[in-house]
């Protein structure tokens, strides 16, 4: 009788770990520094973009930033990707008001990480 008390209980936790996992709308995330010398998961514009509308090349403005989830979408395949807007209506590097990321990437790569 405990065995089958402790694999219920076992499986309860799981199932409410694997629930956590999904990204609701209003969720605060936050921008870290990516471990890579580019963000691979959190699609911002590359470099030649930003210089060519006149922008200083870098990332740095970006790392720290607080963001909310304003849209979900999900491929056929199972991949969730946000859509993520800044926390205080300013826009990313001037001229951006939202970007995309895969969701479940970008947290375990380190690049996105649940504000609490």
């Amino acid at each position: 009788m405990k065995k089958l008390f402790f694999i219920l209980l076992f499986l309860g936790l799981c199932i409410n770990t694997e629930a956590q996992d999904q990204p609701k709308v209003g969720d605060v995330l936050e921008i870290n520094e990516p471990y890579a010398q580019k963000f691979n998961h959190v699609y911002f514009p590359k470099a030649n973009i930003l210089i060519k509308r006149g922008k200083v090349a870098n990332y740095n403005s970006v790392y720290g930033n607080a963001v909310v989830v304003s849209e979900i979408k999900t491929k056929d395949d199972g991949t969730t990707y946000v859509i993520l807007k800044k926390k205080d209506g300013s826009k990313f590097f001037g001229y951006l008001s939202e970007v995309k990321a895969n969701y479940k990437a970008s947290l375990e790569a380190g690049e996105l990480s649940v504000s609490k």
